[in-house]
């Protein structure tokens, strides 16, 4: 059963995480070390892919952290603050397994698209891949390793950073229902998937038309598209 005291602290949560995660980290770091407007430079977007290109590896790096981190610690203290407030301390009533799993699943979900759709840049933002893989080991890591071992298999022998963040994110659905998560908290899980694929609509029309862009770094006139 839903307590009132439960959906007042996933509401809170909710709002929570995607504030956080909308915080555009990248478009931070390449001004701060490289004295740029990212989203002026290579693809305009604010991610990774683009930052190491406008900014150095060092800044995207950074990056990758702090966009997984961001993430990792929302979706962690949503956990905690669930369990405490709503589950009377009960740590297993926020596994996505859990009865009322889709309140986890939820939040990570609102955590990717606060990263996509940055409250604090006119709802524009990344491709959600670092932030989703920071969330993801916060709320099921077996399914997000796998999710990351499918990105390495496409991306790194290809070099298409893109194509492997296509196929993991179509992968999140059936890797956390192969790890136990089922029926609602499913439904968040497929929004993210059909989410960051729509954020990958050009680099899809790339792929197609075979001038996506190999991932490199300081390369001013990329056109693959960061995340």
């Amino acid at each position: 059963m839903i307590t009132p005291n439960a959906l007042l602290t996933f509401a809170l949560c909710a709002i929570g995480c995607f504030l956080v995660c909308g915080i555009p980290c990248g478009l931070i770091i390449a001004r701060v070390s490289a004295h740029i407007d990212v989203r002026d430079v290579g693809s305009g977007n604010i991610g990774m892919t683009n930052v190491a290109r406008s900014a150095g590896a060092g800044a995207a790096v950074a990056t990758l952290l702090c966009d997984a981190g961001k993430g990792f610690l929302a979706i962690m203290l949503s956990r905690l603050a669930l369990a405490h407030f709503a589950f009377g301390g009960d740590w297993a009533s926020t596994l996505p397994t859990a009865e009322l799993g889709w309140m986890t699943t939820s939040l990570y979900a609102l955590c990717v698209l606060g990263h996509v759709f940055s409250p604090y840049l006119g709802f524009h933002g990344g491709k959600g891949i670092s932030v989703g893989l920071g969330a993801g080991l916060g709320f099921c890591w077996n399914a997000t390793l796998s999710m990351l071992g499918v990105f390495i298999v496409l991306a790194v022998p290809s070099g298409y950073v893109s194509l492997g963040s296509i196929f993991a994110a179509l992968s999140l659905s059936f890797f956390s229902a192969a790890f136990g998560v089922r029926g609602m908290a499913l439904v968040p899980l497929c929004l993210v998937s059909a989410t960051v694929v729509w954020a990958h609509r050009s680099n899809i029309k790339k792929l197609l038309a075979g001038s996506e862009r190999k991932f490199s770094v300081r390369h001013k006139d990329s056109s693959e598209d960061g995340r």
